[in-house]
């Protein structure tokens, strides 16, 4: 390793606000801050934000965090990595200026467009490594959308990209992909090193290629240096490195340590499982199931394939329980958490379904949607947000379970993000799953990951598993209550049952909405 002063600067755009952070070049953490920016929910299932105000955000968090005295003292910055949300779609001009609000992740009004990749399956195998469709959360499916819907919008696009292009082009002037995003986001074929133009074409969007990053490179590539402009915005000095990074919860692979069957569970608004594999003895017929994503040809490491699960909705199906629905100030979200502790998990009578916002997997049904049942007049606040909890976590083995039996090797499951804030969370996780787990204590892997990402680019480590050695995080064990976790086995099946049995209920209510008119010809 490299020896010398100065600071790894780490970027992790969010759902509800970007946090920068700063690292020593010997993987010592230096700080870290969070600014948020506002999500739009025009539409029942839409959900937009501003390219703007991420940039923004960016700059005030990072100008913040380097004046630090810490930071001040520990030199100039000598690489920068980002991370970002995945699916988040924006539509920009040239110059990187937005035509109209980027397209979040969770928003769902894809759902026809990336129905139609399910039948396009025999003639454009590159859909065998997505399970054999594209989600409605995807680039793809939310292009085509655009080109439909938009179609003046959509002309006048010089770049139809994900949050993490964005950012990489602030801050280096070029349009260069992560390879990560692209293969699990866009179809890319990492196999063969091209763009699937004919599934496009097949589509409707035969140019959208022309719309999308110019390069595509692996994780840990240097786009760039940073260019003036941008330096002058982030309040440093230009030339820093830039390497490329990827999805936040993905690249929380490379800050959990290196080891074979580690799934890493990164739970914050929403919820992803992710792993990988050794590559498959032929890549062609790769695909293992169509209850998980991928896996994907060499997403994050050369000689790995990734495998992808999650949850639209977990940690945003709490904050709806607790602050929306209660009215519960953040601030007193602990006390809440505390009093729901203590209430029996087999007495309240409740049962609720996560899938606030459609369901990744297993199901990959985006028409799916939230559901609380079993109240009665004495229903207490404390027993609501409990069963909403229990849902999340259900929804959590689901996820799981369908790794197992798509033959992913599970023997290490790593705990991080907002639910390191919530000890009820974290317990009925490992209660409901009925194994113990690791949580991450006291930081954010996505920015470990990101200085990981950074300092590979920069020269400082050797290699990614170089890095992932040295930024390692401190983690705890959780161990599981056997006697609750036979009475959530009954909750479990409880929740399986009452999602197949409402998902018509569901599918009927959304396709009925998304008849009406909603401004102009839109769908939701």
């Amino acid at each position: 390793m490299a020896t010398g002063s100065g600071v790894v600067l780490a970027i992790d755009l969010g759902t509800e606000g970007a946090r920068v952070g700063a690292f020593a070049v010997d993987g010592e953490p230096l700080g870290s801050v969070h600014r948020g920016y506002r999500t739009s929910y025009p539409h029942p299932g839409w959900a937009e934000q501003d390219p703007d105000d991420w940039w923004a955000a960016v700059c005030d968090a990072t100008r913040t965090l380097l004046a630090a005295p810490r930071c001040a003292d520990a030199g100039p910055v000598v690489a920068l990595a980002c991370a970002t949300t995945a699916s988040t779609v924006a539509v920009l001009d040239e110059a990187g200026r937005p035509l109209r609000p980027a397209i979040l992740w969770m928003d769902s009004r894809a759902w026809v467009q990336a129905a139609a990749t399910a039948t396009l399956l025999a003639e454009h195998p590159v859909l065998a490594w997505s399970g054999g469709s594209d989600a409605a959360e995807w680039l793809l499916p939310k292009a085509v959308w655009v080109h439909e819907h938009e179609p003046e919008v959509f002309a006048r696009a010089a770049r139809v990209v994900e949050a993490i292009d964005y950012l990489t082009f602030r801050l280096t002037g070029t349009w260069t992909g992560s390879q990560m995003n692209a293969v699990c986001k866009y179809n890319y074929d990492a196999v063969a090193g091209r763009y699937p133009v004919e599934l496009y074409a097949a589509l409707g969007v035969p140019d959208l290629a022309d719309r999308l990053p110019d390069a595509i490179v692996p994780v840990g590539t240097v786009a760039g240096p940073l260019t003036p402009a941008a330096a002058a915005a982030l309040g440093v000095a230009p030339g820093a490195p830039v390497a490329v990074g990827g999805i936040d919860a993905h690249v929380s692979l490379l800050a959990c340590g290196a080891s074979d069957g580690l799934v890493s569970l990164v739970s914050g608004t929403s919820s992803a499982l992710v792993a990988e594999i050794g590559e498959p003895a032929d890549p062609a017929s790769a695909a293992v199931t169509t209850e998980v994503w991928g896996p994907y040809p060499h997403a994050l490491r050369p000689d790995r394939w990734l495998v992808e699960g999650g949850q639209v909705s977990s940690g945003s199906v709490l904050t709806w329980a607790g602050e929306t629905i209660m009215g519960v100030a953040r601030e007193d979200l602990p006390a809440l958490v505390r009093a729901a502790s203590a209430v029996e998990p087999g007495a309240h009578g409740l049962r609720a379904l996560d899938t606030f916002m459609g369901n990744r997997t297993p199901h990959r049904d985006p028409r799916l949607r939230g559901a609380v049942v079993g109240l009665t007049l004495g229903t207490t606040r404390e027993e609501l947000y409990r069963a909403t909890v229990e849902a999340v976590a259900c929804g959590t083995r689901a996820v799981l379970d369908s790794f197992v039996r798509a033959g992913v090797v599970c023997d290490r499951l790593v705990l991080s993000g907002g639910i390191e804030h919530n000890r009820l969370w974290q317990q009925v996780t490992v209660d409901v799953l009925g194994r113990e787990a690791e949580i991450v204590e006291g930081d954010n892997l996505t920015l470990r990951a990101c200085a990981v990402i950074a300092a590979t680019g920069a020269g400082h480590v050797g290699s990614l598993d170089e890095g992932a050695a040295l930024f390692a995080p401190r983690t705890r064990v959780l161990e599981p209550d056997p006697a609750r976790h036979a009475v959530y086995r009954q909750t479990y099946d409880d929740y399986t049952g009452l999602l197949h049995t409402l998902a018509p209920v569901m599918h009927e209510s959304v396709d009925r909405l998304s008849r009406r008119p909603s401004g102009g010809d839109q769908q939701a």
